[in-house]
């Protein structure tokens, strides 16, 4: 056995190399995908066993699980090769048919808000959504920004950040109604001050837009959270080894980080905002978020992707690619406590609990 750890730890390998099969699938789901065997494994939450393995198609980079813990969602990446979401019965642990995005190549990041899962299509330049009760993507909006890749949507589904890697930008895009300066052209303005007022007439409901607000932040843009609080974004610039801190309200940067994270993939914030951590190659990163100051360097392995807290803010999950495994952390002592085998390559990861 192999350890990677510079203190003596003792380290417990969980999960199993042979699917189980006739288990029920627990109530609260560690859900991790595999790219090398295009595998989604369900991991029992108490006791770190994988106990189901279901098949997601081509290069499977991110999943996301609906709110009642019943579906996973999982995007087909390949760089814009491919065009489909893998849906997963988590339930019956069983494949369902994919769904085609058409033109809308290359999803990857996913979330899922108000009934329907919100993804970024990185070859389209787009956001866009899919609601499962029509089975259409009802909505799409353009970006304009290249490598579109990770998304976070209010709970109110009128905010969205999205963070765009080879352009080195977040784009913050927020709802708002639609303001005529006045009215088309060719036609007769109204009696009065001669200006058209925007809102609902004849019972019609008031017309919508988006705004998107692009901020430069570092080279390679990827990983990223807001705040529990709203107050703040934080961005990891994986080029440049720097951690971007936007004020969420006023939609700009206030403060750079100078803290080695090149190669970072995820940033996720602890659910009390106290911490924020940072999957950087063999390490995982923790910061104090009030402080700005590292707090601890993690060695986890040979290099790291996904990055997943427990609701309870108890433990971490990292995924280890090259290691094929899951690293988990205990967020009291910040120390690795055990890895999870799920399958070759893992990377993205969920939590799913049944409601």
């Amino acid at each position: 056995m192999r350890v990677f750890l510079r203190a003596a730890v003792p380290i417990l390998y969980l999960g199993c190399a042979s699917v189980v099969h006739g288990q029920s699938t627990p109530s609260a789901s560690l859900l991790v995908l595999s790219k090398q065997d295009h595998t989604l494994s369900i991991v029992d939450a108490s006791s770190l066993q994988v106990v189901g393995k279901v098949p997601v198609g081509n290069d499977p980079h991110e999943v996301i699980a609906s709110t009642d813990g019943a579906t996973a969602y999982i995007s087909n990446y390949g760089f814009g090769a491919y065009n489909t979401l893998a849906v997963v019965d988590l339930i019956g642990e069983k494949a369902l048919p994919s769904i085609d995005l058409g033109p809308l190549r290359g999803p990857h990041g996913l979330t899922f808000v108000g009934g329907k899962t919100w993804f970024t299509a990185e070859a389209a330049k787009a956001i866009a959504r899919y609601d499962p009760a029509s089975h259409k993507v009802d909505w799409i909006l353009g970006t304009g920004q290249n490598r579109t890749h990770m998304i976070y949507v209010s709970k109110d589904g009128r905010n969205i950040v999205t963070t765009n890697v080879n352009s080195g930008t977040v784009s913050i895009i927020d709802q708002g109604p639609v303001r005529m300066p006045g009215p088309p052209p060719g036609t007769r303005p109204p009696s009065g001050d001669g200006m058209r007022r925007p809102g609902p007439r004849g019972g019609q409901m008031p017309r919508i837009d988006w705004n998107e607000t692009v901020v430069r932040v570092g080279n390679g843009s990827e990983g990223f959270d807001v705040s529990p609080d709203g107050k703040e974004i934080w961005v990891a610039n994986a080029q440049d080894g720097t951690i971007s801190i936007i004020n969420y309200p006023e939609k700009k940067v206030i403060q750079t980080l100078a803290v080695d994270v090149r190669g970072a993939n995820r940033l996720k914030f602890t659910p009390d905002g106290g911490r924020v951590l940072v999957s950087s190659g063999p390490e995982l990163v923790v910061l104090n978020a009030s402080t700005r100051k590292v707090v601890k360097r993690i060695p986890i392995g040979h290099g790291s992707g996904g990055v997943l807290v427990q609701p309870d803010g108890t433990r971490a999950f990292v995924s280890c690619g090259p290691d094929n495994y899951v690293a988990v952390i205990d967020l009291h002592t910040l120390k690795v406590t055990g890895h999870i085998s799920a399958g070759g390559g893992p990377d993205g990861l969920a939590w799913a609990v049944r409601r």
